[in-house]
């Protein structure tokens, strides 16, 4: 019997200026353990008049992180956080009970030609933390677990697995693994996960149970300890997961929140614009029904 209960495709979404490839949530699947949106980012050319541009915008309810695998982005928030991320360098903020950010094309390059290609993940917070203050932690390459078993090349950016740990400051039991491979080779790595566990393939090929996935795929294991795969040549995946949550999470535009009410107060705040503002920015995006031109995560 096939340990994969999904196989969920990337699809195009619009976020304002730059089209993704969404891949969760999914209609039949909502979240993966306590991830509960991804963002595949390009890869996009972006000409010496084009810059990636996401004005100041709210989140309530959710830790989101960043991670590039080209280009820079410039992030900014209302905690007066102002920093470059860097392929492979992890972007990690905490909103809790509420926090504004934007990401931009750093100034030095915004009249330049240039490349953007990367994931953005939302992880939801444990009901107990919905309302904790909100944070902001940046991790260099070099501060993340990196090393190479036969042959295979592996990377933990958060959570704990595999025998490693992640610094990046994390609320719940989970893992996000980016693994390569030059080279055919099989994997099993069961054993060292737990709860719900995706697969993401960004290049290359993962041959399971005599079936072959391609890249932009998904794929959700029924049981993560039965994690056991065929990478082929020159393939990079990401795996993550972790334990899921006791309760549903409702999710509207860049609200998480495990109870509606919720939500509905943070639309007001945002409406009213009593969130905290972000240091040298003034714009605004209105939320999705007062912005036809903005869509919802869904």
């Amino acid at each position: 019997m096939s340990n994969i209960s999904f196989i969920i495709e990337e699809r195009p979404s619009d976020i304002g200026n730059f089209l993704v490839g969404r891949l969760l949530p999914f209609r039949q699947k909502r979240m993966v353990g306590p991830f509960i949106f991804i963002d595949h980012m390009g890869p996009v050319a972006l000409s010496d008049h084009e810059n990636f541009d996401i004005g100041p915008h709210p989140h309530i309810g959710l830790s989101t992180l960043t991670y590039l695998f080209e280009g820079s982005i410039m992030h900014r928030d209302s905690l007066g956080t102002e920093i470059e991320i860097k392929p492979g360098q992890v972007n990690w903020m905490t909103a809790g009970k509420g926090i504004t950010h934007s990401e931009r094309t750093p100034d030095y390059l915004r009249k330049s030609d240039k490349k953007m290609h990367g994931l953005q993940i939302w992880v939801a917070l444990p009901k107990e933390e919905e309302y904790s203050e909100p944070s902001f932690y940046h991790a260099d390459e070099k501060d993340l677990p990196d090393w190479e078993e036969n042959g295979v090349q592996y990377k933990l950016i958060a959570g704990e697995a595999l025998g490693k740990k992640s610094p990046v400051p994390v609320y719940s039991p989970l893992y996000l693994i980016e693994i390569k491979t030059k080279e055919r080779q099989n994997i099993n790595i069961g054993s060292s996960l737990f709860g719900e566990s995706g697969l993401y393939i960004l290049e290359g090929k993962v041959e399971t149970e005599g079936t072959v996935f391609e890249p932009k795929q998904l794929l959700v294991a029924k049981d993560a300890g039965l994690c056991e795969f065929t990478m082929h040549e020159n393939t990079t995946v990401y795996i993550f997961g972790g334990e899921p949550f006791a309760e549903p999470r409702h999710i509207y535009w860049n609200f998480v929140a495990t109870d509606k009410e919720r939500i509905e107060e943070a639309k007001q705040m945002w409406a009213n614009k009593a969130f905290p503002s972000i240091p040298g920015e003034t714009g605004y995006i209105p939320l999705p029904e007062e912005n036809p031109n903005l869509k919802l995560k869904q």
